[in-house]
């Protein structure tokens, strides 16, 4: 176990008023893992994305009277000495390091550099009062106190408990953390958990808009695809919540785990175009992620978005996620003229099958149907693959990748299956014994370490390689470069044929698979 000094009673007694004199009350840190996580992809191709958690924290503190700045280390390009420096400058009271993506994916595989951030920032400032938290965290929040150099952990969505730590009195003893709801701590060694704190329920006012003014908002960039037919203007680019979490329960996800259970909330349309306003307003943002996991689920609530945004006359370029079975003919003429230009999909398998397996079932829905009518509404179809689900056979992945080929979509993300830790096939893959990555970066798609999970017919090796072989035959088909061709122009062409160029380095044993290397 690793052992941190105790944390310095630097707690007040009252609310922020009765602090030392421009003190710092907190810091919140977003760790720098671009180039590990992404190898090559990560100069021009990879997103920057803002962190969206991390500024709805600061909101929530900052209205309650509270002093906060974020260090968004990722944008600003800083490694973990540089951060560890800038920490001690700044001499918060709490230093807390985020883990938080917009993807499930996104928090684990962050992970290796979050650690590496904390340990910089013990080594120049031992005494700092240092915590983790975010959805990998919050999955393992025992593992993490026993790995990570940090004095507190908290387990699911983090407000309160950030709020309760503030509010700590100034004591010259030892402080009691026993009264502030889901943190993690040690007691005279022994680490200590406390009940789990409540969600946020009314996320107008409570998560009312991400803190944008303490961002570096001329850092962040837009996905290449999302921008494709003007690949030149991904910047300015913001992503935002309009709902929390998922009703669904897919066994490959774990994207609810802070939130205990499987739940979605919203925050009313009013809300959300008064933020919407002050991205397009103060900081010209035409580019918006809806980084909801659903986005298109609530007819109403869609509508409601849409036509304040058209009421608005707008000029924006947004993308959403949506399921088969969620999209209705009636939302897709109101999406498009509020500039929902790209719906994300998530087919995952070719093979109900294999998709009834990970509880991802589409009823009777179409999937070549539903792609019809959304390209009968002019909006761009991304659709989303993954390789190595549990049923998975080589020939239900080649049924998938035939099918992609097929449906020709604007975009294709192609992943292999992983055991993120919160989800069903994380608790799967413990039970049965399955080898899981040796680092955390090793949960990341594109990462040189990365190691999915075999199926019953299928080894990780072969996955990962029918992944990678699958990703270049869908871009460099002369049908879906033809298709691109029309719809973007010939400079969107030659940008996907530049991002084939890159061939990504892979440390797992590729000697064990007949399949030939692509990469």
């Amino acid at each position: 176990m690793i052992q941190i000094g105790p944390v310095p009673s630097a707690h007040r007694s009252q609310e922020p008023a009765t602090t030392l004199p421009g003190r710092l009350d907190l810091l919140l840190i977003n760790p720098n893992s671009r180039a590990r996580v992404y190898q090559s992809l990560a100069s021009d191709l990879a997103a920057v994305e803002p962190p969206v958690w991390i500024g709805l924290i600061a909101t929530f503190i900052r209205d309650r009277g509270y002093s906060v700045k974020i260090m968004d280390a990722e944008a600003e390009g800083f490694g973990s000495d540089g951060v560890a420096e800038r920490v001690r400058r700044l001499n918060p009271r709490l230093a807390a390091v985020i883990v938080y993506g917009q993807q499930p994916s996104a928090s684990t595989q962050n992970m290796t550099a979050a650690g590496e951030v904390c340990k910089a920032i013990k080594r120049l400032t031992p005494r700092q009062p240092l915590l983790m938290g975010g959805l990998h965290p919050s999955a393992l929040p025992e593992r993490t106190m026993q790995e990570e150099s940090v004095d507190f952990v908290f387990q699911g969505e983090g407000h309160y408990t950030l709020l309760g730590l503030l509010r700590q009195p100034e004591w010259k003893g030892p402080v009691d953390y026993s009264q502030v709801n889901g943190l993690w701590y040690r007691k005279q060694g022994v680490i200590c958990s406390t009940p789990q704190a409540p969600v946020i329920e009314d996320l107008d006012t409570d998560l009312r808009a991400v803190a944008w003014d303490l961002l570096p908002m001329d850092k962040y960039r837009a996905h290449n695809w999302h921008c494709f037919g003007h690949i030149g203007d991904r910047k300015p680019y913001a992503s935002m919540y309009t709902s929390l979490g998922c009703p669904f329960k897919c066994s490959f996800c774990c994207i609810n785990t802070p939130f205990g259970k499987p739940m979605i909330r919203y925050r009313s349309p009013e809300s959300v175009i008064r933020e919407i306003d002050e991205l397009v307003t103060k900081y010209g943002v035409r580019n918006i992620k809806m980084a909801d996991e659903m986005f298109i689920l609530n007819e109403r609530q869609v509508l409601g978005i849409c036509d304040l945004i058209i009421g608005r006359g707008y000029d924006l370029n947004i993308w959403a996620y949506a399921r088969i079975d969620t999209v209705k003919d009636s939302m897709l003429k109101k999406l498009k003229q509020a500039g929902v230009n790209w719906l994300g999909i998530g087919i995952e398998s070719a093979s109900k099958y294999v998709r009834d397996g990970v509880d991802k079932s589409f009823g009777k829905k179409d999937i070549k149907e539903i792609f019809e009518k959304i390209r009968a509404a002019d909006i761009n179809i991304g659709a989303n693959f993954i390789f190595g689900l549990p049923d998975d056979t080589l020939a239900t992945m080649q049924e998938t990748l035939d099918l992609a080929i097929e449906l020709c979509p604007d975009w294709a993300n192609f992943y292999s299956a992983m055991a993120y830790p919160g989800s069903k096939l994380y608790d799967l893959a413990l039970t049965n014994g399955t080898a899981l990555p040796d680092t955390w970066v090793g949960y990341s798609q594109h990462a040189y370490e990365a190691l999915p999970l075999p199926t019953d017919h299928v080894s990780a090796a072969a996955v990962l390689q029918f992944r990678d072989q699958a990703f270049h035959t869908f871009f460099e088909h002369p049908q879906y470069l033809a298709h691109v061709e029309r719809r973007f122009g010939q400079d969107t062409v030659a940008h996907i044929q530049s991002m084939t160029a890159h061939r990504l380095k892979r440390k797992l044993d590729r000697k064990s698979t007949r399949l030939n290397s692509s990469h």
